[in-house]
């Protein structure tokens, strides 16, 4: 009888956890669960809280694949632009987090399954193809950040958020124009 008494609740925790495990959407798509928790709360707008929840998207991204070149690429200059991506992302990770939390802004705490994916596959590329696919990646990004980010700055509703969009696109402008630099000697 006594073991039963301290089976029955040991059980009752694991199934507890594991069915709790499998309801966090957070999990599968933390983009998606912060964008619709902010639906719900509705902390600002929704085009704010969307460019919120995509600017920290893709800082964490930015750092993450940052670290990953600066372990695995060759060419100096690849290596450098790694290192400025992930010192200049994680500023603006933690910016965008202060501001997500002075406005009761949902963010996702993990990357969103598709950039784990090209993290994926780009970690499994060596050398020359890793440093090409690196900076590649780089410039296709930072051009849909460039325009992200001068929309954001001119038309989201949240002042704090339009102000630190106009502050940070300088800086996301010269990572634009290095990457396609460093493409373009690449391929010489």
């Amino acid at each position: 009888m006594r073991k039963a008494v301290f089976i029955l609740p040991a059980l009752l925790a694991v199934w507890l956890l594991q069915s709790c495990g499998n309801a966090n959407p957070q999990k599968d798509k933390p983009v998606d669960s912060a964008q619709d928790i902010n639906e719900v709360v509705k902390p600002v707008d929704n085009n704010s809280s969307e460019f919120a929840v995509e600017a920290a998207n893709g800082s964490m991204m930015e750092v993450e694949m940052g670290k990953l070149a600066q372990e695995k690429a060759q060419n100096p200059r690849v290596k450098a632009f790694a290192t400025m991506m992930v010192n200049d992302h994680s500023r603006a990770e933690d910016e965008i987090k202060a501001l997500a939390a002075q406005k009761n802004i949902t963010l996702p705490a993990e990357l969103a399954t598709s950039e784990k994916e090209h993290m994926d596959n780009l970690a499994k590329k060596k050398g020359k193809d890793f440093d090409k696919s690196y900076i590649d990646m780089m410039v296709d990004d930072h051009n849909k950040d460039v325009k992200a980010f001068e929309k954001a700055s001119s038309d989201i509703t949240d002042q704090d958020l339009k102000s630190w969009a106009g502050k940070t696109l300088p800086v996301l402008k010269t990572h634009q124009d290095s990457a396609n630099a460093i493409q373009t000697a690449l391929k010489k």
